[in-house]
């Protein structure tokens, strides 16, 4: 079946009330961006739905990358037709016949009627193509509640659109709706996870992943600009931050108690996390942290890390089991690469017995004793920014350049 169009459902901004407007432009923005290359679209906000007319563009790609965009909570496929009930019938027929999942399965007809001017009511529509379809096809169900496929008609000033398909889109609000920040990202499993649950808030992060050449090596980097091209279906695209961490983590090696190593070197990564984050105008500073799961997700060394700001630190699978998390991991198509065997920062130098409650007094006094500032500036003055777009790859691009040498 050839659509006409897709009709697109807000969902969740119906209730933002007199901010309805910016939500709106911001969501439309988005599917703009995310549909750039489909030149022929044409996209109509309206203030219950969203239009986009395919002219000619087939859908099926198209529902694909709409499937990912936040703030879309359902959209349907539809076939813009004339005023002709007996195009209609034929129309009607085919799609019926199309999506129908088996011969004796249940349907019902479901009319809405804008163009009050059109000859016959909703009930008369309704009963017009219900028997229509129960003629053509005697093994079909009738069904009110719960049908296997529902033949919606609206009846509009423009024409009779029909659709037989209601599929559920990402929810959430549009990206960048709820403002900036930035997001800790390693290569483990959670973070990506978190990355996720913000950007389906509405909130436009940005990455900022610590590495520590030689000790982690061009594959972990590697690795974490490809989660993030994961993750940029969702955004449109985002922006990765490569901060150098090598010095500092050498230096607190040899200086701090192996107890600590973990407490202060963390307390570093949030320094510059947050001083990123006041470069970029960023509002708060996300991680993937959950509470218990490891020595550094204490309360007690949540508090410790902490200490070095006010920044509102923002968790979102704070309360979630590792079995959540993974679920999620999985259907956002992360986890296979997250558990690939890449050393990170996070893991480089961890000591055997980290405390788990440290005490925030002497946390302040190791840091104090390093001359950390210098080291901030440098790894800041050599940090790398780049723009990562959806389907960029990076995990094969070294092992394509040795093939080419072979």
């Amino acid at each position: 079946m050839e659509y006409t169009e897709i009709m697109v459902r807000y969902g969740e901004l119906s209730t933002k009330g007199k901010n309805r407007r910016n939500f709106i432009g911001r969501l439309t923005g988005n599917v703009v961006k995310a549909l750039k290359n489909y030149p022929d679209l044409s996209i109509h906000p309206k203030r219950d739905r969203m239009h986009i007319e395919l002219n000619g563009t087939p859908a099926k790609p198209v529902m694909a990358i709409l499937d990912k965009i936040f703030g879309i909570q359902n959209y349907s496929p539809a076939i813009k037709l004339p005023k002709d009930m007996t195009v209609v019938h034929q129309t009607a027929l085919e799609l019926v016949k199309e999506t129908l999942p088996a011969p004796n399965a249940s349907f019902k007809v479901n009319t809405r009627r804008s163009d009050h001017t059109f000859a016959l009511d909703t009930n008369q529509m309704n009963l017009d193509l219900g028997n229509l379809i129960t003629d053509a096809l005697p093994d079909i169900q009738v069904k009110m509640k719960h049908p296997d496929v529902t033949l919606r008609v609206e009846v509009r000033r423009d024409g009779i659109y029909l659709s037989t398909e209601t599929i559920k889109a990402a929810g959430g609000l549009p990206v960048g709706s709820a403002g900036k920040a930035v997001l800790m990202l390693s290569g483990g499993i959670d973070s990506p996870v978190a990355s996720y649950l913000a950007l389906k808030r509405g909130v436009d992060i940005e990455m900022v992943h610590f590495f520590s050449p030689p000790y982690t090596s061009i594959d972990a980097l590697n690795k974490a600009k490809e989660l993030t091209a994961k993750l940029a279906p969702y955004a449109g695209s985002i922006t990765f931050i490569e901060v150098p961490f090598t010095e500092i983590q050498e230096e607190v090696k040899s200086h701090v108690p192996e107890g600590y190593l973990m407490t202060v070197q963390r307390r570093f990564m949030l320094r510059l996390a947050d001083r990123i984050r006041a470069q970029r105008g960023g509002l708060a500073i996300f991680n993937g942290e959950s509470v218990g799961q490891v020595a550094s997700q204490t309360l007690e060394s949540m508090t410790a890390i902490n200490d070095v700001t006010t920044t509102p630190i923002l968790r979102p699978v704070v309360t979630m089991d590792k079995t959540e998390i993974i679920a999620l991991a999985e259907k956002i198509g992360t986890f296979d690469l997250s558990i690939m065997p890449f050393e990170d920062c996070c893991t480089i130098f961890a000591p055997p017995r980290p405390k788990t409650k440290p005490n925030l007094d002497r946390a302040r006094q190791y840091e104090a004793a390093l001359d950390g500032e210098p080291m901030m500036d440098r790894a800041l003055a050599g940090m790398k920014i780049t723009t990562i777009h959806p389907n960029d790859e990076f995990m094969n691009v070294h092992a394509d350049e040795a093939a080419a040498l072979l």
